[in-house]
């Protein structure tokens, strides 16, 4: 083509520039305000459509109108080289773009300035019905609010102060029948104060919690305190909604814990029956003791726990934090730290529960304390002496000293209880021996079969030991059975006319009376003389 033709289709396209229509489809959007139209898009701007962006400014020119503060003259209109921007305080109302002005017969500028002033204009004139009505109806509805909360309050007080009537009056009524009855009431009276104190913190404490509802709806009801009442409904709705959601999303983890759990609770219970029956003596596993069968139940419940608490520890809220993680990792130090004794107290009463030295009742002697036992645990074992005192013995110190049993085969072999006197070498032992027999077989206690029997335990420089050996299936009675024991052998001694002589007694016994009580002495016995004999 040749380039003259070019140059002419050029200048003849710049000298009638081709006139932008308005597209007969495109479909407006009005911004509305109090029911009349301020004007239309078009266009979208953004990421906003047509739609959105009419929405956007409605509300904001909305929410001008309902500003105690505003000011129409405090509009203003920047132009830049795309868009013309109206803004309030730095807040941006409304934008025009190139796009915009296609739609109309003005240019960019043209067309933002015609809206710049129909949008003061309107906003004047709206601003000045609204203000003062709305005002008033704002200022009405939040006196009536804070009556409505007074009111509140004043029933809060009224309901506490009733209901701590009643309380002191219950309380009153129940301290008279606990004193009519004989028991100890002052410590009642004692925390009747903090019982009041209670109430009123309570009180408060509710008090406190309308004035705080309260003061959202105050603020909700201005339109330029909104975002305030919306931050203080937020302190409590959103822990609340995150609670909420925090419990809808653990309840499938709920539910898998709460099966494990059962499945575990039935289990122990299924053992514990068992248990149960082979205690009672329904029936028996060979080389299991029935006195077993609870402590190791009491062991195997614990495991199965300890078992379920692992299984179930990665569905507990807060597992796999690492603030939990380390705080069972530091109660477990303390744990171990300060509960070393208790542990070896808890082995202990283990080892002993299955090594069986002594069960419930029996007598016995741990050291240097003798009693019965009337309680054994898995930290301690509590035995009450003959006077009566209960004596708590760490089952770790049990474990690792002697303990002697006296009633383990007191019902079957019997228990032999020994005593022991000395008697000059004077006396024939064949006597000593029937004397002492007959004083064990007139004691109350001690069993006829086997029959007592005597030992000469040791040939002293002054005297012979006898020691008496005699059988009984009561040990619980063992001091009173002694004591008897004791006595019968003084009165057989003392019909016999022997001297027992334990302790040591040393005299003269040329010229001296013979040393037993009067009432045994023979009516024509007659104190000796002194025997001196003359030196030839």
């Amino acid at each position: 083509m040749p380039k003259f033709y070019v140059l002419f289709i050029c200048l003849c396209i710049a000298l009638n520039p081709v006139k932008a229509q308005k597209p007969v489809t495109a479909t407006g959007y009005p911004v509305i305000i109090n029911k009349d139209t301020l004007f239309t898009f078009y266009t979208s701007q953004g990421l906003f459509t047509p739609a959105e962006r009419a929405q956007v400014v409605t509300k904001r020119i909305n929410g001008l109108i309902s500003r105690l503060d505003f000011v129409a003259d405090s509009l203003k209109l920047t132009h830049d080289s795309t868009l013309s921007v109206v803004t309030y305080k730095a807040e941006i109302v409304f934008a025009v773009n190139e796009q915009d002005s296609k739609f109309s017969e003005l240019s960019r500028k043209a067309l933002a300035d015609n809206y710049y002033a129909l949008l003061k204009q309107r906003l004047k004139t709206a601003t000045e019905s609204y203000n003062f009505k709305e005002l008033a109806i704002q200022v009405g509805e939040a006196i009536l609010v804070f009556a409505l909360l007074i009111l509140l309050i004043w029933l809060v007080n009224r309901a506490f102060g009733w209901l701590g009537k009643r309380i002191i009056g219950s309380w009153n009524q129940r301290v008279e029948a606990l004193a009519q009855k004989g028991a100890p009431a002052n410590y009642v009276n004692r925390l009747l104060p903090f019982v009041n104190t209670l109430l009123r913190v309570v009180k408060f404490a509710v008090i406190i919690l309308l004035v705080y509802l309260a003061l959202p709806v105050l603020f909700y009801i201005f339109p330029w305190t909104k975002p305030i009442a919306t931050q203080l409904l937020g302190y409590i709705t959103n822990p609340l909604k995150s609670i909420a959601l925090a419990f809808l999303r653990y309840i499938p983890n709920l539910l898998t814990v709460l099966v494990i759990y059962m499945v575990t609770r039935y289990i122990v219970k299924l053992i514990g029956f068992i248990a149960a029956e082979i205690k009672n003596g329904a029936f028996t596993i060979k080389n299991f003791y029935p006195d077993w069968a609870m402590p190791t139940y009491n062991i195997i419940r614990v495991i199965l726990y300890a078992f379920m608490f692992v299984v179930i520890f990665p569905y507990l809220p807060g597992s796999d934090s690492k603030i939990f993680q380390g705080v069972t990792v530091f109660l477990g130090i303390l744990f171990s730290f300060g509960s070393s004794s208790a542990i070896s107290n808890m082995v202990s009463g283990l080892v002993l529960t299955y090594m069986r030295p002594f069960k419930l009742g029996d007598v016995v002697k741990v050291g240097d304390i003798m009693g019965t036992v009337i309680e054994k645990n898995i930290l301690v074992t509590r035995l009450r002496t003959i006077k009566n005192e209960d004596i708590t013995i760490p089952n770790a110190t049990i474990l690792g000293g002697h303990t002697i049993n006296y009633s383990s085969t007191a019902k079957t072999a019997g228990l032999i209880l020994n005593t022991t006197i000395t008697i000059g070498y004077d006396a024939p032992w064949q006597q000593i021996q029937q004397l002492l027999i007959s004083a064990a077989e007139a004691t109350e206690g001690i069993l006829p079969e086997p029959k007592p029997f005597v030992l000469q335990t040791a040939l002293n420089d002054f005297n012979v030991s006898y020691q008496v050996n005699a059988y009984t299936n009561n040990p619980g009675i063992m001091a009173i059975t002694y004591s008897a024991l004791n006595r019968n052998i003084q009165d057989k001694f003392n019909e016999a006319g022997v001297e027992i002589m334990s302790p040591h007694f040393t005299s003269l016994r040329d010229g001296n009376s013979i040393q037993i009580p009067g009432a045994y002495k023979p009516d024509d016995y007659k104190t000796p003389g002194f025997n001196i004999n003359k030196a030839e």
